[in-house]
C-alpha cells in the first residue's frame, strides 16, 4: 500500500514539474502570436493562452472520466477549483508586480472576459443544481448551452479587443510565424500528456488514502494544473503584456468550464454536470465571487487609491484560502 502511494505521490509532482516546465515557454510564443497575427494580446491570451494553459485540466478531466471506475466528481472539482486557483494567481501576481499601477495596465475591454468567466462559472453551478437530464448524443443539454454562451461571449470579446493602445507593443525576436505555431503546439502536446498523468495519479491518491475526489479535484489537482496559467502569467507580466497575462487567467477561467461539456463525451455513465457535491458548490461560489472583485478592482482601477486596490487583490487571496479550507472540510 505505502508502494502504491508513493509511486502515485511521484508521478503526481513529475507532472506537476513538466507541466511548469512546458508552460514557461507559452506566453512568449503566445506574444508572438499575438504581434504576427495582428489579433492583439487580449484575444490571443483569451483564446489561444487560455485553452493551451487549460489544457491540462482537459487532459485530466477526460481521463478522470474514462477511468475504471470513473471519477466525475474528479473532473467537475479539478474544473472548478481550477477557476478558484486562477484568481488566487491573479491577485497575488498583481500585488507582486505593482498593484494600482499592474491593473491600470490593464485594458478596460478585459471587463466584457472577466462577466463571461462569471456568467459561465455561475450557469455551471446552476445546471449542477438542477441536474437536467435531456442530453444529445450522450451529452447533456447544459453543456450544450454553455459552448453556446462561450461562442457567443467570446465573439463579443473579439469585436470589442482593443484596436489601439495595447502596452508595450512586442518586439521582434526572430521568431517566425510558423516557428511560433509549431512551438506552441509542441508546448500543447506535452501538456496534454502530463495532464493524462495527472488524473492517473491523484485518483489512486484519493483510493489509497480514503481522501475524497471532490475534494482532491478542487484543492490538490487544481493547483497543479493551473501551474501552466501561473507561469504563462508572470512570464507574461515580465515581457510587458499584462493585457495577455490578465486574459489568459479569466480565458482559462471560461474555457475551464466548457471542458465539462467535452468531459461529457466521455462519460458514459450519466450527464457530468449532475454529479455535483456540496463541496462543488463551495468552490464555484468563491469562484464567481473572486472573478467578479476582480472585475470590481480592474474596472475601477483608475478611482481607487493604491492601498484600497492593495487591499483587494489581498482580500481576494484570504478569500480563495478560506474557500479551500472549507473545501477540505467538507471532503476530508
Amino acid at each position: 500500500m505505502s508502494g502504491d502511494l508513493a509511486v502515485a505521490v511521484g508521478v503526481f509532482f513529475g507532472c506537476a514539474l513538466s507541466v511548469v516546465l512546458l508552460a514557461s515557454k507559452l506566453a512568449k510564443f503566445g506574444d508572438v502570436l499575438a504581434f504576427h497575427t495582428g489579433w492583439g494580446r487580449l484575444f490571443v491570451g483569451s483564446i489561444l493562452i487560455a485553452v493551451a494553459t487549460s489544457l491540462p485540466e482537459l487532459s485530466a478531466n477526460i481521463s478522470a472520466v474514462r477511468l475504471t471506475p470513473p471519477n466525475p466528481e474528479l473532473a467537475v472539482g479539478n474544473v472548478l477549483g481550477a477557476n478558484m486557483v486562477n484568481m488566487f494567481i491573479f491577485s497575488v501576481v498583481a500585488l507582486i508586480f505593482g498593484g494600482k499601477g499592474f491593473l491600470q495596465r490593464v485594458a478596460p475591454q478585459q471587463g466584457y472576459l472577466i462577466l463571461l468567466a462569471a456568467i459561465m462559472t455561475g450557469a455551471a453551478l446552476l445546471f449542477g443544481a438542477l441536474r437536467l437530464q435531456l442530453s444529445f448524443w450522450n451529452v447533456g443539454i447544459a453543456a450544450v448551452i454553455l459552448w453556446a454562451v462561450y461562442l457567443a461571449g467570446m465573439r463579443v470579446v473579439y469585436e470589442r479587443r482593443p484596436w489601439q493602445g495595447e502596452a508595450g507593443a512586442v518586439e521582434e525576436t526572430g521568431i517566425t510565424l510558423t516557428r511560433a505555431w509549431v512551438m506552441f503546439a509542441l508546448v500543447s502536446a506535452g501538456v496534454v500528456v502530463a495532464g493524462f498523468f495527472l488524473a492517473w495519479s491523484t485518483d489512486r491518491i484519493a483510493d489509497i488514502t480514503g481522501m475524497a475526489s471532490s475534494t482532491l479535484g478542487i484543492v490538490a489537482v487544481s493547483l497543479v494544473t493551473t501551474m501552466p496559467e501561473a507561469s504563462a502569467t508572470v512570464a507574461a507580466v515580465r515581457l510587458g503584456a499584462h493585457d495577455l497575462a490578465v486574459s489568459g487567467l479569466f480565458g482559462s477561467c471560461v474555457f475551464n468550464v466548457t471542458i465539462l461539456g467535452y468531459a461529457d463525451g466521455f462519460y458514459r455513465e450519466d450527464i457530468l454536470l449532475n454529479q455535483t457535491e456540496p463541496a462543488h458548490f463551495v468552490a464555484g461560489g468563491v469562484a464567481v465571487g473572486l472573478i467578479l472583485l476582480g472585475l470590481v478592482l480592474i474596472m475601477g482601477r483608475h478611482r481607487i487609491k493604491q492601498g484600497l486596490a492593495n487591499a483587494g487583490l489581498a482580500l481576494m487571496a484570504l478569500i480563495y484560502v478560506t474557500g479551500a479550507v472549507a473545501v477540505v472540510s467538507l471532503g476530508g
